[in-house]
């Protein structure tokens, strides 16, 4: 956890003044009892009302400064702690966005939320606990011990009793805990990641009525979350029992003790109420330390899941020394490519060998799993090749920085992903700075521009959070639109147009001829009558390419573009 600390650089002088200021407090409160002492020994013994009035005024003032200390204290521990998880959750958001799509499935989704809101959180409760506590309980601890040997040494034994008794409690309680804490965020990552799904896949489930399934699911995770956190609530509650306890012990034993030593004439009345206030105050800063074991094991559990990802190195790096094309065209040239997903037993896609140049039109077709998708993820980067190399105006991408890559390419992904928003907001995405103007052409390209305006409050419509209150073809119009505002000199469309109807697709694909005539546009699709026009169709198959020329040329001699134009068309629309 102390690893986290060095995100507090820019709050050092805050914590040193809070730090000054708990001091401040914590002196007070050691003031304070030697005060009481002296009014009840010297002042009610004797009757001196000045001397009891006088001193009355100065705990008044002790007391008052150490209440403004604990007020100002609590304001600026407070805000640095929401300043550090402020600052934490920054830090992790922009180290998970340079990840590739790799160590997002190694860690989860579900995981990267948990540990960017719960386990940031339990660390920013604890970081709060020791500004505050933790810095006051040492110093109220040794000044406590201090003040009561100098009250009476003999007396001061009883704590050399105590004190071992209640650290070693605090110790064993916390060995047991701390891997139960642990255990409780990996059993919260399951909560998570079941909600997510069942939230997600709500139209599935409810098609397939696994309704009560998915409630089952929830139960499981939700009951051994909470198993484990009655454990761990169990082993923390014998805590405060047991140091109330052996407070109340301490407490007879000083009054017995203390009664003894008044009687013999060593000890006065008020120094006995004053050594009782400084084992209070003893007890109270391990008390305070026993409440810093009871969140610090789960907080430590969190950090530890938190350095992880500021640990992950990522695969994908921009290189010490970028390159860029001299010329800015969009060739792509893959060059005998292969790639394999981690664990996978056979590569994705190999020795694949292509060029895609401006002004063409270049088509994927094939089978499911025959690695059309694979190719364009490797061309932004999502992933590295294996071997081989993927050539932009013949710069490697590897030699790229990743944001200049990326600015070259206009990219439609299979998925569509819309945000919450207006749609001129989802369709400027691609191109903040855009005007209206801009935004309206390119949806009327994206053939989006009809049910835009036909909404009530048109452009300014507000699309749901994934684009849940609009269709599928919508989706993949608006997606389509966003890619073209940004007028790159590359076009990726994974599989874009499969919700779209013939007539609206072909109207799309005539509008987009007209528009990318200066650009490099690849295209992924399962329908032949996408890619039939197409000036280059690549054929795919099992990871290789089969075939590659015209609809005409494949038609001739590819042998799975045939099987896959006789599994679309009749004999007579062939002919």
């Amino acid at each position: 956890m102390l690893k986290l600390f060095r995100y507090l650089k820019s709050y050092r002088l805050v914590v040193a003044v809070t730090l000054g200021l708990v001091l401040l407090q914590t002196l007070a409160e050691l003031y304070l009892p030697t005060l009481m002492a002296e009014i009840v020994d010297k002042g009610i013994v004797n009757g001196d009302i000045g001397l009891i009035l006088q001193t009355g005024g100065r705990m008044l003032l002790v007391a008052a400064g150490g209440m403004v200390s604990m007020i100002v204290a609590s304001y600026l521990s407070a805000r640095t702690a929401v300043g550090f998880g402020r600052d934490l959750r920054s830090h992790v958001f922009s180290r998970v966005e340079s990840f590739s799509l790799n160590e997002f499935n190694q860690i989860g989704t579900a995981s990267l939320i948990t540990r960017t809101t719960n386990d940031i959180t339990q660390v920013q409760t604890v970081l709060l606990m020791i500004i505050r506590m933790a810095a006051m309980a040492p110093l109220m601890c040794i000044g406590g011990v201090i003040m009561a040997v100098s009250k009476d040494p003999r007396l001061s034994l009883l704590l050399v009793v105590v004190i071992p008794v209640l650290g070693v409690t605090i110790g064993v309680i916390a060995v047991k805990g701390i891997p139960l804490f642990k255990e409780m965020q990996v059993k919260l990552d399951k909560i998570n990641l079941v909600v997510r799904e069942a939230l997600t896949g709500i139209r599935v489930i409810r098609a397939f009525n696994r309704t009560e399934q998915e409630k089952q699911r929830f139960m499981e995770a939700n009951y051994n979350f909470t198993d484990t956190a009655i454990r761990v609530n169990r082993i923390m509650a014998a805590l405060m029992p047991v140091l109330m306890l052996v407070m109340n012990l301490t407490t007879i034993s000083i009054v017995w003790f203390g009664g003894i030593r008044i009687d013999s004439g060593h000890m006065q009345v008020g120094d006995m109420m004053a050594f009782i206030q400084y084992a209070m105050q003893i007890m109270f800063s391990l008390i305070i330390f026993s409440m810093m074991f009871i969140m610090i094991p789960r907080a430590s559990a969190s950090a530890m899941r938190i350095n992880e990802l500021l640990d992950t190195v990522a695969e994908i790096k921009d290189p010490a020394v970028a390159v860029n094309p001299d010329q800015e065209k969009g060739l792509i040239e893959f060059r005998d490519v292969t790639f394999s997903y981690p664990g996978a037993e056979r590569p994705a896609v190999s020795n694949i060998s292509f060029f895609a140049g401006p002004g063409e039109v270049t088509a994927f077709i094939g089978g499911t799993g025959s690695g059309k998708s694979t190719l364009m993820n490797l061309i932004p980067r999502f992933y590295d090749v294996d071997s081989g190399a993927i050539l932009i105006d013949s710069i490697d991408v590897r030699q790229m920085k990743q944001e200049s890559l990326r600015a070259k390419i206009g990219y439609v992904p299979q998925k569509i992903a819309l945000f919450s928003g207006s749609i001129s907001e989802n369709i400027r995405y691609g191109k903040e700075e855009a005007g209206e103007a801009a935004v309206v052409l390119a949806a009327a390209i994206a053939q989006a521009d009809e049910f835009i305006t036909a909404m009530q409050d048109g452009y300014a419509a507000i699309i749901a959070q994934g684009g849940a209150n609009i269709s599928g073809g919508q989706k993949q119009r608006l997606a389509i639109a966003r890619a073209l505002i940004r007028k790159p000199e590359i076009y990726i469309f994974d599989d874009s147009f499969s919700s779209l109807d013939f007539k609206t697709e072909a109207r799309l694909r005539a509008a987009l001829r007209e528009d990318t005539t200066r650009s490099t546009v690849l295209i992924v699709a399962q329908r032949v009558s996408t890619v039939m026009h197409a000036d280059r169709i690549i054929v795919m198959e099992e990871g290789k390419i089969a075939g590659t020329g015209t609809h005409k040329e494949l038609l001739e001699r590819c042998t799975v573009y045939q099987e896959i134009v006789a599994s679309q068309f009749s004999e007579e629309e062939i002919a």
